[in-house]
C-alpha cells in the first residue's frame, strides 16, 4: 500500500512539475483563482499529501517491521 501511495506523490508531483502553468491556468478559470494562489495550493496538496503518507503507511509499517 505504501508504495502506491508513494508511486501516486511521485506521479502527481512529476505532471504538476511538467505542466504546471497549463495546470494552473485551467484549475483557476474553473474556480475563479489566480494562478499564484493555484499554485500555492499545489505545494499545500503534495506537502499534505507527502505528510499523510508517512503518518498512516511509511511509519506504521515500520513500526511493525521492528518488532
Amino acid at each position: 500500500m505504501t508504495v502506491l501511495h508513494i508511486g501516486f506523490l511521485g506521479v502527481t508531483t512529476l505532471i504538476l512539475l511538467g505542466f504546471r502553468e497549463q495546470l494552473a491556468a485551467l484549475h483557476g478559470a474553473l474556480l475563479g483563482m489566480d494562478a499564484t494562489s493555484v499554485k500555492n495550493g499545489y505545494f499545500s496538496y503534495l506537502a499534505t499529501y507527502k505528510i499523510l503518507i508517512f503518518v498512516t503507511a511509511l511509519i506504521p509499517y515500520l513500526a511493525l517491521k521492528l518488532l
